[in-house]
């Protein structure tokens, strides 16, 4: 077994899913080592559980635009995606939700679906990697918010409203660097309906992909702690996507937490996608995000399954080689265990019950 557990905070393996249908028994429990997660990889990174995210793809980009190539330039702005609907969206929406209850059927007790923080750590105490469903743009979700009540019954605890593209709710960040957060309108008058009405069933509003003004709205409305699952830091590297000092400031003083996203292009100072790159990049996110956040407010939001990776993790069996880089950077035992599940372990127990 790896010496620390890990709980991530977000990664795209149901979209994995519903793109190859045909293949999800080697794609999980078997294991077929393509993409970033498996089951069999789980359990030899010490992956104990996380957030599985519903996304909501958008329509075939142009492929006159090598985005890819492009986002290995020193700079980079690509215009926001447009608006899908809930019409368009709950149906794809809907379809990575049955994967998910599947892999729960196909694990044989090794995988459980749980929606507190007391089924994660009960799903832990019997060796099961626990599942929490997150919803990563509320595209599924009707502006009346009929349906939020729906997907809160079927698991439902975590949702972003927006991915980089607008929603009925409010407004993502572009995919551009260098730039800053700030790049448009807060939140709608639905949006706010929407963080009010999480407030009262209990489900995490995550910021990561909202743009400085709606990160403000949620800041404003919401009386539970902030939350960014897959987010860096802006010092480091001057994403769109990444938070600001002064959001950092304030998911502090919520008592909230920030997941490091493992994606090369928001962890490099120079923002490329390129995965040759060392510790270093990631290490400075880790120091500022504590010196910023505080030791039991940093975790992990990797973005396995939807982001290139640096080549030192690779995929989910890469983090114990993570781990033991923040002990040689001079990370303590306890800190990296802390970072590694903790954090987020004892921020479920507050926020999931």
């Amino acid at each position: 077994m790896p010496d620390f557990q890990v709980f991530d905070g977000h990664n795209d393996f149901l979209y994995r899913l519903q793109k190859h249908p045909e293949s999800r028994a080697a794609l999980w429990p078997n294991g077929d080592g393509t993409g970033h997660l498996d089951l069999p990889r789980m359990r030899k990174g010490g992956f104990v559980g996380g957030f599985f995210a519903m996304y909501i793809p958008s329509p075939d980009d142009d492929p006159k635009i090598d985005r890819d190539a492009l986002m290995n330039e020193p700079s980079y702005d690509f215009p926001l995606d447009p608006l899908i609907g809930h019409i368009e969206g709950q149906p794809f929406a809907w379809s990575e939700a049955c994967h998910f209850q599947w892999m729960e059927r196909a694990a044989l007790g090794v995988f459980r679906i749980c929606r507190t923080g007391a089924d994660v750590r009960a799903a832990m105490a019997e060796d099961a990697v626990a599942g929490i469903l997150h919803m990563e743009g509320a595209e599924a979700i009707d502006p009346d918010l009929d349906s939020l009540y729906l997907w809160h019954a079927a698991g439902l605890r975590s949702i972003g409203p927006v991915w980089s593209r607008p929603t009925v709710f409010g407004h993502g960040v572009p995919f551009r660097f260098p730039g800053t957060p700030d790049t448009g309108d807060g939140l709608t008058e639905a949006g706010m309906r929407l963080v009010r009405a999480c407030d009262g069933l209990g489900i995490q509003i995550d910021l990561s992909h909202l743009n400085e003004k709606g990160f403000d709205d949620v800041a404003r409305i919401s009386s539970r702690p902030m939350v960014a699952t897959h987010s860096n830091a802006h010092a480091i590297c001057p994403s769109t996507r990444n938070l600001t000092d002064r959001q950092l400031q304030v998911i502090a003083e919520s008592d909230g937490i920030v997941g490091l996203n493992f994606a090369t292009i928001f962890l490099r100072p120079d923002g490329r996608k390129d995965s040759a790159m060392g510790w270093d990049p990631i290490m400075r996110h880790l120091d500022h995000l504590v010196s910023m956040l505080g030791e039991n407010r940093v975790g992990f939001g990797s973005d396995f399954d939807g982001a290139t990776m640096p080549q030192g993790i690779g995929d989910v069996a890469g983090l114990p080689a993570l781990c033991e880089a923040m002990l040689a950077h001079g990370f303590g035992r306890d800190l990296v265990a802390k970072i590694a599940s903790e954090n987020w372990l004892s921020f479920l127990d507050r926020t999931l019950r």
